[in-house]
């Protein structure tokens, strides 16, 4: 995706397609692979490029466990699950997978414990922030 410019509705519906078809393999098909065997993978988001030949794919295993062991697996396996997604898409190109893991939610969990520690709460007591209907500015308020 090029920087600063937003993905193109093609874009995120083959995203979403893909996302679907690789949960559905994780969830029935299963994988041979022991770093991958009985383990609960979410797809967390997929990003596909402007041409539509190559696809981020950002995964999470349940829990949080194991988790650069379960990408290297992926990786391992990713010209097996092209093949899987090709079969289940009706794409012209079935697009190269490349996977990472999604740190997100671990940032947001960050994000939050330092929001909720009392240092950082005591500034930000009795402070609410509001979108001024009538200019559209956002302004704190006491």
């Amino acid at each position: 995706m090029a920087r600063g410019k937003a993905p193109s509705q093609r874009q995120l519906r083959v995203g979403e397609e893909i996302r679907h078809a690789l949960a559905e393999v994780f969830e029935r098909d299963g994988l041979r692979d022991p770093d991958l065997q009985g383990r609960s993978i979410t797809v967390t988001e997929v990003r596909a490029s402007p041409d539509l030949k190559n696809v981020m794919v950002y995964v999470m295993p349940l829990g949080g466990e194991n988790v650069d062991g379960v990408v290297a697996a992926l990786r391992r396996a990713s010209s097996y699950l092209r093949g899987e997604v090709g079969r289940r898409l009706r794409l012209r190109n079935t697009p190269r997978l490349s996977f990472e893991a999604d740190w997100s939610f671990e940032q947001a969990s960050h994000i939050d414990k330092l929001l909720r520690d009392p240092r950082v709460s005591q500034d930000t007591k009795g402070a609410s922030y509001d979108i001024d209907d009538k200019t559209g500015d956002h302004g704190a308020s006491s």
